[in-house]
């Protein structure tokens, strides 16, 4: 059945998201920023900790949950999760894609596909990293940008492994690490973690260091929105989704 059928509005949207089961922060971050003519719908995939084994088992029920969001007639599903998309190289989050459309029959992406895809039409080449993870997920993140033909120039990690306790950093966290890891020869900086409280804090943030600021739940955002069909400015949160979703 084609999503958007029998709907009451055409211009109707429905994104369908999957986070991790202690994420926190996700669903206010998508409410604050969604458009009232687009609605969340959201499946868990089970995490607690942000390590190389939980971040990998994470995906193994993503059939079963990407079929309950197109119970819900979704027009699109996003795991909206950097490291989880990312932490087998390059090519992995086309392999998740394709396991999320194939189950469900709905169009797909992750938040690691969405952030090269921000990428290059910003026409970014060079960036830095700040992350409230570990050292060891900043350099797998890392690799996966540079694979993707991006420079990283430098990253910071706090080290935080519960995914619980990231959720209750503040938002000026993800300023002050943006500042502090920002470098002259960088074109943007990317505030990485879908748990971590970013959205409030990026037009700020772009202001004071003249540059684009990515967030994990930004370009997740950015890309579900592009392919459930929804593309007027979004304005509050940054230049990718002021500029470059019309």
């Amino acid at each position: 059945m084609p999503a958007c059928q029998d709907r009451p509005e055409s211009n109707r949207r429905r994104i369908g998201l999957l986070l991790p089961s202690s994420n926190t922060t996700q669903e206010p971050e998508f409410a604050r920023i969604l458009p009232d003519s687009v609605t969340l719908h959201i499946a868990r995939l089970p995490l607690r900790t942000v390590d190389a084994s939980s971040t990998e088992r994470i995906v193994e029920d993503i059939e079963i949950e990407s079929r309950k969001l197109a119970d819900a007639d979704v027009d699109a599903i996003v795991l909206a999760a950097t490291a989880p998309s990312c932490r087998n190289g390059i090519g992995y989050d086309k392999e998740l894609i394709q396991r999320i459309e194939s189950a469900s029959g709905r169009k797909a992406t992750t938040a690691s596909t969405g952030l090269i895809q921000a990428l290059g039409v910003l026409d970014v080449n060079r960036l830095v990293i700040a992350a409230p993870w570990s050292d060891e997920t900043n350099v797998t993140t890392a690799a996966f940008i540079e694979a993707s033909g991006f420079r990283v120039l430098a990253q910071q990690a706090m080290g935080h492994l519960s995914n619980l306790e990231i959720g209750l950093l503040e938002e000026q966290t993800a300023f002050d690490m943006g500042v502090a890891v920002d470098q002259p020869d960088a074109e943007a900086v990317l505030l990485a973690c879908g748990n971590w409280l970013t959205l409030g804090i990026v037009d700020r943030l772009e202001s004071a260091i003249g540059k684009p600021v990515l967030t994990t739940n930004q370009v997740s955002l950015w890309a579900a929105l592009i392919l459930a069909g929804y593309h007027a400015p979004v304005f509050g949160w940054g230049r990718l989704l002021r500029e470059h979703i019309a």
